[in-house]
Order: C-alpha cells, then structure tokens, then sequence
C-alpha cells in the first residue's frame, strides 16, 4: 500500500523540504501552500466514501494564509476525517497553542526543526498505521 501525505506550509523552503522527505520515503504527497489550496478544504462533500481515509499522514504549520492549522484540522474532523496521524509545527508555540495541538491528538515540533524529527515522527506513525485502510486516489481528489 502507498502511503499517502498532506503537507501544508507557507513558506515555500519548508515545504519543498517536508514534500522531499515524505517523498523520499515513498509518500505520495500532495503540498500547499495554505489549507484552500487543498483539495480537502472545500465545501463539497467529504470526498473519501465510508471505510476510506484520504492522506495516512497530514503535517501542517499552524501560521498559515487565510486559515491556521488548527482551523484546517478542525475543519476535516467535522467533516468526518479519518486521518490516522497529524503533525503540526510553529516557530512560536504558547502554552495555549500547546494544549490546543493536544486535544486534536497532533504530534506538535518546532521551527526550525531538524530533518530527523520529521523522520522520527514519519517512523512513529508508520509503526501505527492501519495498513488495511482503504486509500482514496488523491488525484480524483485533486483534479
């Protein structure tokens, strides 16, 4: 099974760097640069039929355009997403930010953030996994 990603950061460096590391480990990973340019962010109905997640993985910064990360994971939870794992990531953590990312479950890292944490939480997460979840096409979703 191919495992699929979201990764959703402003800053064009990052997320060049966070789709080359999700790639790099076999990810098909779908990047933006704020949360409306996913496909996931749209007021259709929730794309993945029942019994089906879209992305194994979703990381996300929390600053972003037009939506923060918390909105975005929010926002797919009330439409019933069933994303296995979320990694979200801020330059600024408070305190309220932090209990925010714990009540949404998300594995919170810093900015800057070293390459190995990324890869840390990508083996956590894999070791997790429902490897019989069924994948939407994230092209049908896409285009």
């Amino acid at each position: 099974m191919k495992l699929k990603a979201i990764a959703l950061e402003d800053n064009d460096s990052l997320r060049t760097l966070i789709y080359g590391i999700l790639k790099d480990r076999g990810y098909e990973v779908h990047a933006f640069s704020e949360p409306f340019l996913s496909p996931l962010c749209h007021d259709y109905e929730f794309p993945c039929p029942e019994g089906h997640i879209c992305p194994n993985i979703i990381i996300t910064d929390i600053d972003m355009p037009n939506m923060t990360g918390f909105e975005f994971i929010e926002y797919q939870k009330s439409k019933g997403c069933k994303t296995q794992h979320i990694g979200i990531m801020s330059g600024s953590w408070t305190n309220e930010n932090i209990k925010h990312a714990k009540r949404l479950a998300c594995h919170m890292f810093n900015k800057p953030f070293k390459i190995g944490e990324i890869k840390k939480l990508l083996d956590e997460c894999e070791k997790k996994l429902d490897r019989n979840s069924k994948l939407i096409d994230m092209q049908t979703v896409v285009n």
